[in-house]
């Protein structure tokens, strides 16, 4: 008679999902295996310092309470740090870094990667990706 072993994932731990982060101003976005019950301020962590690892410019430091993670396909509003990463149940994240006013969004009438509206931070993207490209 043979028993029964679990594997190791299915311990109550959750599901494993793959992600992608994608760094404003950097080349590609970073790729990394995460499970769906992580909090988002661990995510984060773990993005920035898979990022240092890879020695990818921009330089973004290593306090990881200056940075906050948006989900482009499901809103404007930025992830809890409290939050479980598969609580929305997407894969695809945008790491910004805080504004320096200590808010999350900026009203300032510049086009911004919070601004409602469909597309609107794809092209705010693109305009800061050409800027860093004309400028080398």
């Amino acid at each position: 008679m043979l028993l029964y072993k679990p594997k190791k994932n299915q311990t109550g731990k959750g599901n494993r999902i793959l992600i992608s982060i994608t760094v404003l101003g950097s080349a590609g976005p970073i790729r990394f295996v995460v499970n769906e019950e992580e909090l988002v301020a661990d995510v984060i962590d773990t993005a920035m310092k898979a990022y240092a690892r890879e020695g990818r410019l921009p330089v973004l430091g290593s306090d990881f309470s200056n940075f906050v993670l948006y989900c482009p396909s499901a809103g404007t509003e930025a992830l809890g740090p409290w939050e479980t990463i598969g609580s929305l149940g997407v894969r695809n994240f945008m790491l910004f870094k805080k504004s320096s006013q200590g808010e999350n969004t900026v009203d300032d009438g510049k086009q911004s990667p919070i601004r409602k509206g469909a597309g609107s931070w794809k092209t705010w993207f693109n305009k800061s990706i050409s800027r860093k490209i004309a400028s080398h």
